[in-house]
């Protein structure tokens, strides 16, 4: 695939620090994301994610499904020259894991935020 075709993306996370960029085929899933997110998360974060299924990803507002695919989510921004299109990483653990979970009075709740800058 020519250089040219490949789409430069970076993934922002909760504390505005990125991961990337990275270029990918038009043809790459989201799902494939996730997991390149999962392994270059960096270690010393306190909210990390275990799995890809505990990474959302948001673009223009939107949390991206998995089998949706680079070139589909490119859009508007397509057509900027050498642009790299940030994409939003929020970690958030699957619903099934969270309610096994015990919840443990004396700690306190965990409060989440996230800034769109």
């Amino acid at each position: 695939m020519p250089e040219e075709d490949l789409i430069e993306l970076k993934f922002r996370l909760y504390d505005g620090s990125d991961i990337g960029p990275f270029r990918y085929s038009p043809a790459s899933t989201i799902a494939m994301l996730k997991e390149r997110v999962v392994v270059e998360w960096p270690k010393d974060k306190k909210v990390a994610p275990k799995a890809a299924n505990d990474v959302k990803l948001i673009c223009i507002g939107k949390i991206l499904e998995n089998s949706r695919t680079v070139g589909q989510c490119k859009m508007p921004f397509g057509e900027l020259p050498n642009g790299v299109i940030t994409m939003h990483a929020v970690v958030q653990p699957s619903i099934a894991k969270a309610k096994s979970e015990k919840i443990d009075e004396n700690t306190k709740p965990c409060i989440c935020s996230c800034s769109i800058l």
